[in-house]
């Protein structure tokens, strides 16, 4: 920047303003002014015949934030580049005065911004300035020394391209810490959001065939009782490769029954709740169990659906005993005792019970060591590595991890259906995104409302 924010730097070099550009000042708020902006105010607006006659205009002051400036070199600089992207894009460009107002408001909140990121203690070190570049260069294919190259090819320096990263850095840690953790995403939202949508696998569309075994109104327990039971044998028999469509014909109550129970395409919205979160979850040619509403059972096969992704992934059932190390438990001796518990437990000892009585991972003991259900990428990658060597209710060797040792019973293993979970995060993430966006503009709105700015802007 060709000048410094100090105000000594400001006063003595500065161009002075003449009474027109001064008439053009624009004040946004005026909650205060201290002392040294109200002097520095003075110098500028009645300059003496010496300083007029004696300094060559450097720079212009465009608009005052609080303690600091923007300067006309730095206006110019930043619209040149929105300037170059716009005629990249193929845009039109627009009046360059209205171009100027919309950079330098840009310009102003960025001052805003690092000010409060710098009172609020957030720095960007060098590690983490680093480790950004060398990210951007790698996603370019680029070595570090080749993107240094490409940026001097485009007229841009270095320095000036680190200090503006180190920036965007503040300011996302700024807004981060401000505006992102205070969001909190509920469950009455993900509820909202599947009664607007209709689900959360991401499903649109789907080709159903539907039997409604029917149940006169005010139905006796033993009306219920006897359609229930037909309803589950049809079930049965398709499964065992009945044809539905024949079945539909031959027994369904419901006005598709002459089309083979064939609801067509529908989309979510557009089938009775108690169909969707059955269909959510079915595969391709999955038969459902008789689903109970007042007109009675119904049964549906899932032909097709548009839309939407499943997610499946392989879980594991497992339970563990801990011994940590410390002073008076050397390695050697958590290994020996965890050897000792193993034997026992093969000689017949319950687990359940040892887990109880000797594992020091408090929270998985008072469950007989119970760690239930769990994900690749739940756990360390040791004990992972060392669970997946197992079978159905083997019994692992000691070993070790950052936590301590451990010995680990596999109990069960299955293939589960995530895609509810997965969308629930996209979901949220969709939620807190679009919160981010409201509350960043009133925290940005806020901090503006908060600071003293004038804007010193030629636009003849």
């Amino acid at each position: 920047m060709p000048m410094t924010s100090s105000w000594r730097a400001i006063s003595a070099a500065t161009v002075p303003i003449d009474e027109d550009k001064a008439s053009k000042m624009i004040h946004l708020r005026k909650p205060r002014q201290p002392a040294l902006l109200a002097m520095l105010l003075i110098l500028l607006l009645v300059p003496t015949v010496q300083t007029l006659a004696e300094v060559e205009p450097l720079d212009r002051v465009v608009a005052i934030v609080d303690e600091d400036v923007i300067v006309r070199s730095e206006l110019n600089a930043e619209s040149a580049k929105v300037i170059a992207a716009l005629k990249q894009r193929g845009a039109d460009l627009p009046p360059q005065s209205a171009l100027d107002r919309q950079v330098l408001d840009r310009l102003i909140l960025n001052k805003l911004q690092l000010a409060r990121a710098s009172k609020l203690g957030i720095s960007i070190s060098e590690e983490m300035l680093a480790q950004t570049i060398g990210d951007v260069a790698r996603k370019n294919n680029l070595t570090l020394t080749q993107f240094r190259e490409v940026l001097q090819a485009d007229g841009i320096n270095f320095s000036s391209y680190r200090e503006s990263i180190r920036e965007q850095l503040a300011i996302h840690q700024l807004l981060e810490r401000e505006v992102l953790k205070q969001i909190t995403v509920t469950d009455e939202e993900l509820e909202a959001f599947k009664a607007r949508k209709g689900s959360l696998t991401g499903r649109t569309d789907y080709h159903l065939l539907h039997i409604l075994i029917a149940t006169p109104e005010g139905a006796s327990a033993d009306q219920l009782e006897k359609a229930r039971t037909k309803a589950e044998q049809l079930v049965r028999e398709m499964r065992q490769g009945a044809d539905f469509s024949a079945t539909a014909l031959t027994h369904s109550d419901s006005q598709q029954a002459l089309d083979g129970g064939d609801l067509g395409w529908r989309t979510s919205g557009q089938l009775p709740t108690l169909f969707v979160d059955k269909v959510d979850k079915m595969d391709k040619g999955e038969i459902s169990d008789p689903i109970q509403s007042p007109s009675g059972y119904h049964i549906i096969k899932l032909v097709d659906f548009k839309g939407g992704e499943r997610h499946m992934i392989d879980q594991t059932r497992v339970r563990h005993i801990l011994i940590t190390t410390n002073e008076v438990t050397s390695n050697e001796d958590a290994k020996t005792r965890l050897g000792q518990l193993r034997q026992r437990i093969v000689g017949g000892e319950d687990f359940n019970n040892l887990a109880r009585s000797n594992s020091e991972d408090k929270g998985s003991a008072i469950k007989g060591g119970e760690l239930g259900w769990v994900t690749p990428g739940d756990l360390v990658p040791r004990f992972e590595s060392e669970m997946n060597k197992l079978g159905i209710n083997q019994i692992s060797e000691p070993f070790q991890t950052e936590f301590g040792w451990h010995i680990v019973q596999v109990l069960e293993r299955r293939r589960h259906d995530s895609t509810e979970d997965v969308i629930k995060a996209e979901v949220r993430g969709a939620i807190r995104k679009r919160k981010f966006t409201e509350e960043s503009e009133l925290y940005l709105r806020r901090l503006k409302d908060e600071a003293y700015i004038v804007i010193v802007l030629d636009d003849a």
